[in-house]
């Protein structure tokens, strides 16, 4: 019998979810809501102990006892990402407590709806910080601890389709995204021979606490929890080809996808979780020639 066929027999053992990241340590940042809270405790599930950082403790700690919860080691460590020098600390606390870092989801980011121009320096700061150095920091110091013990590992990228598209007042946030792909693909290369794989994966609008806020709330406050409406409801059948918008469990299925054995063979890969939404597009203007969503496309523009 043939290695090959070996591994085929084997795939039942491969594909069972409290095993996929058995004895693994998972960092994620911005773990304690949205897509972040989703991963930590599906990795949780797949057997992987959780280190969770987010700039609100009682967040933090509240995901951290979930996984607990779920029989795995946690560690809450409170963090503001836009702080590299709490991103260090953050990660060296996680292999003081665990020796090990197996996966790295760099799940935090955001932007905030205004025109370019209107647009101070001071936000583009903000904004970078947020999307690009948070990530920057993260895997930088992540990657000797992955490196020193040998086993490889996997650093998941939590961008977005608009990183691949134009998105009209978002000129800034929609940048760095592109620049999150970019480096995705690039890192990926750098650090293959050490067994590490690196991805993305892109959502567009998922159902989250905040995900229908106009703008990212200041630094340490939580987003206000704005679902959609039903006329927004009801426009996502029109914009979204498979006619929702997507959970934060469904982007934390893509995620655990790409940290486990299962893509083993796949990496410097953007994957779309968008219910094809980049595929269709969806940009539209109205009458006024205003670029506006489909979801914000009134009848009467048309």
């Amino acid at each position: 019998m043939t290695d090959y066929a070996e591994e085929l027999l084997r795939v039942p053992e491969l594909l069972q979810m409290d095993r996929l990241l058995e004895g693994q340590t998972a960092v994620v940042t911005a773990g304690g809501g949205g897509i972040g809270r989703a991963i930590a405790l599906l990795f949780a599930k797949a057997g992987a102990n959780i280190v969770v950082a987010d700039i609100l403790p009682d967040r933090c700690e509240e995901v951290a006892e979930k996984v607990r919860q779920i029989g795995r080691k946690a560690l809450a460590v409170p963090t503001d990402v836009m702080d590299t020098d709490q991103v260090r600390a953050m990660i060296a606390a996680a292999d003081a407590e665990f020796g090990r870092i197996d996966v790295l989801v760099n799940n935090a980011g955001g932007g905030s709806k205004r025109l370019f121009v209107d647009q101070s320096e001071r936000s583009w700061q903000r904004h970078v910080n947020l999307n690009l150095f948070s990530m920057f920091a993260a895997t930088h110091a992540t990657l000797p601890i992955m490196i020193r013990e040998g086993r490889g590992g996997a650093i998941v990228n939590v961008s977005s389709i608009e990183g691949s598209r134009a998105c009209p007042n978002f000129a800034v946030a929609t940048s760095l995204k592109a620049a999150m792909n970019g480096f995705t693909r690039t890192l990926s290369l750098e650090v293959a021979d050490h067994g590490i794989r690196v991805n993305a994966i892109a959502p567009d609008e998922a159902i989250t606490p905040g995900i229908f806020a106009a703008a990212i709330a200041p630094a340490g406050e939580q987003k206000v929890d704005v679902g959609p409406s039903k006329a927004v409801e009801a426009a996502a059948k029109r914009r979204i080809p498979l006619g929702r918008y997507a959970g934060a469990d469904e982007c934390a299925q893509t995620a655990l996808f790409l940290a486990s054995k299962m893509s083993s063979y796949i990496t410097g890969t953007i994957v779309a979780v968008d219910g094809g939404t980049w595929a269709s597009s969806g940009w539209i203007r109205n009458r006024k020639g205003e670029w506006v969503l489909a979801e914000v496309y009134e009848e009467d523009d048309a």
